[in-house]
């Protein structure tokens, strides 16, 4: 899927309370857990032993840190909108956030990605995005989060 396009903060406006669209799969590879839990210094055994996860887990198998899921959103984002006329976006944060299910390694995950709201600031934008982040073939999603970005024009 293309990124949506919207040429300027005055349009994305327009677009409060719609769902922007649904991101591309993306496969959470055991490398990728590995790296996470190196960088954030998070190496409990149910995200990198493998073996124990198969003997121990209720999944069978290792499982991706949430935090894992809740940061791949910016990459989400990029995949369903691009602004255009924005210097640059900041993350402001995140109003709320569930991890209903797990994301087991090798799991394929995408996210649907909706405008709640967009209200003006000084010298931009701030938006809020409702991300669903599904994993293939799971009826419970795997992240649930508001997530608030501001857009500056200058």
């Amino acid at each position: 899927m293309a990124a949506r396009v919207v040429d300027s903060i005055g349009e994305l406006q327009k677009l409060a309370g719609s769902e922007i669209g649904t991101t591309e799969w993306l496969t959470v590879t055991q490398e990728r857990i590995g790296q996470f839990a190196e960088a954030t210094e998070d190496r409990q055994w149910i995200h990198v032993d493998g073996e124990r996860a198969q003997r121990e887990s209720p999944y069978g198998t290792t499982i991706a840190h949430g935090f894992l899921t809740l940061s791949l959103l910016s990459w989400f984002l990029k995949q369903a909108i691009e602004v255009r006329g924005v210097q640059m976006g900041v993350n402001y944060g995140v109003n709320r956030v569930r991890f209903p299910a797990p994301v087991p390694a090798g799991a394929r995950i995408r996210a649907r990605v909706e405008l709640k709201s967009a209200e003006a600031i000084p010298r931009g934008c701030e938006a809020a995005f409702l991300f669903t982040v599904e994993r293939e073939g799971s009826r419970k999603p795997c992240c649930v989060a508001e997530w608030v970005v501001r857009f500056y024009t200058e």
